[in-house]
């Protein structure tokens, strides 16, 4: 058991690089399946929920070969098996990638329903129904996902909403499909558009990602390929925040500044100096003293992204004035208001809407993150805050940022991870 221990009150100073995309990276090591051959991926971020994919990949026979800490050789030209293990897949909601992945290569797979984050119902009817359009059985028996099809036949496909989840799934199931499907209603988001690319640096004929409307003509066989994830876009939004909430002055690099736009137009609004470097990579964020509340509501790409949405409500919570964020993608996602609370935030919660009234500033206090991005806000909840902060159940945070600690104290901060006992669990096993 790990804990972050952070003193708040210092300015963040400095010049960060953003790692790759985990929500591109957790899409595109499955899609490795479909290529039979070796793949090199590079700007890999080293995150535990990256490195769950590549251990599902490993039990099912596929060689994995690290070549730097961000570049790995995949090699899937000798998995047989369609079958997750159930306890990986658990881990982490990137396993459901493996159901389009193994349907497109062997006509048949086994997942176990993922994990991941707690943030309420996420069902999977949307990819069910894309696999079935294209020709597969389903059947959903003790939590596993058994799909099977003699052929796969290219067809129209309409999502009753948009999913990113079922966006990927259906690329990845339809890339070698016999004819041309139309994906109808599709995601946009930015990691869309790179397992697209991905798939296409293999041989595959995708056009439209990043619209609504996506193309596939089927191929029958895909290549290895050499490719670099795009930067995480959450992860910039992230360090943008902390930046804006102590008062900092960073520098970003490796970034694609277009897929921060959502997140740089609130924070422009609020008051924060975000300087956008031209013919660079580079974005510099300036913090202030004070700020200007705002109305933030969470939508698919290119609205303000669900992911950032935390990180965003902890800054107004030391805004002026009242602040409503309305979270309109996942049910539960306000959880972590509780442990603002304990900070001295003052924020009320309705369902989906949070009432955001800012205070002067927030008090160091014991916390706990209960999801990935809830994490991440109560990190920059203790940056900013008087005294010190410890956040338990760090291991969330870790599903999707790199080194966190250390990139944050070469900025300046002090934090540091300590071990500590679960006295609980000890009690039990005494």
């Amino acid at each position: 058991m790990e804990k972050f221990i952070i003193k708040g009150g210092t300015p963040l100073r400095g010049e960060v690089r953003i790692s790759g995309a985990k929500n591109a990276a957790v899409a595109i090591i499955p899609a490795a399946i479909l290529a039979e051959d070796k793949c090199i991926l590079e700007n890999v971020p080293s995150i535990s929920d990256v490195d769950v994919a590549l251990e599902i990949l490993s039990s099912m026979g596929a060689q994995i070969r690290r070549l730097s800490k961000s570049k790995i050789e995949v090699d899937t030209s000798r998995i047989k098996d369609g079958t997750v293990p159930y306890e990986l897949a658990r881990s982490t909601r990137g396993s459901s990638y493996f159901l389009g992945a193994l349907l497109g290569r062997f006509k048949k797979a086994s997942v176990p329903l993922p994990g991941g984050c707690d943030l309420g119902s996420r069902p999977i009817d949307q990819h069910i129904k894309c696999f079935e359009a294209l020709g597969a059985k389903t059947d959903i028996k003790h939590g596993i996902v058994d799909l099977s099809a003699d052929r796969l036949i290219g067809t129209q496909i309409y999502f009753d909403k948009v999913t990113v989840g079922g966006t990927i799934n259906a690329l990845l199931a339809c890339a070698k499909a016999e004819g041309l499907t139309i994906i109808e209603n599709a995601a946009k988001e930015p990691h869309i558009v790179d397992l697209a690319n991905f798939l296409n640096s293999m041989g595959a004929d995708i056009m439209g990602a990043g619209t609504d409307v996506i193309k596939v003509k089927g191929v029958s066989q895909l290549h290895g390929t050499e490719y670099s994830v795009i930067p995480d876009q959450i992860e910039a939004g992230t360090f943008m925040v902390a930046a804006a909430a102590t008062c900092g002055d960073i520098t970003l690099k490796n970034v694609i500044p277009k897929h921060l736009e959502p997140i740089t137009a609130k924070l422009r609004k609020i008051g924060v100096y975000v300087e956008i470097e031209d013919d660079t990579d580079n974005v510099r964020v300036v913090g202030r003293p004070h700020y200007e509340g705002t109305d933030i509501k969470t939508s698919p790409h290119p609205g303000f992204p669900t992911d950032m949405q935390p990180q965003m409500t902890t800054l107004l919570a030391m805004s002026n004035g009242t602040s409503m964020v309305t979270e309109s993608i996942f049910d539960t996602r306000f959880k972590y208001v509780d442990e603002l609370r304990r900070m001295g935030a003052d924020i009320t919660v309705d369902s989906r809407v949070a009432v955001v009234r800012g205070v002067d500033h927030l008090t160091g206090a014991p916390v706990k993150a209960s999801d990935l991005r809830a994490g991440a806000a109560l990190i920059i909840a203790g940056l900013a805050a008087q005294g010190t902060t410890e956040i338990e159940d760090i291991h969330h945070i870790e599903r999707g940022y790199e080194n966190m600690e250390i990139k944050l104290r070469a900025l300046g901060a002090d934090i540091v991870k300590r071990y500590y006992p679960d006295d609980e669990k000890m009690r039990k096993a005494l």
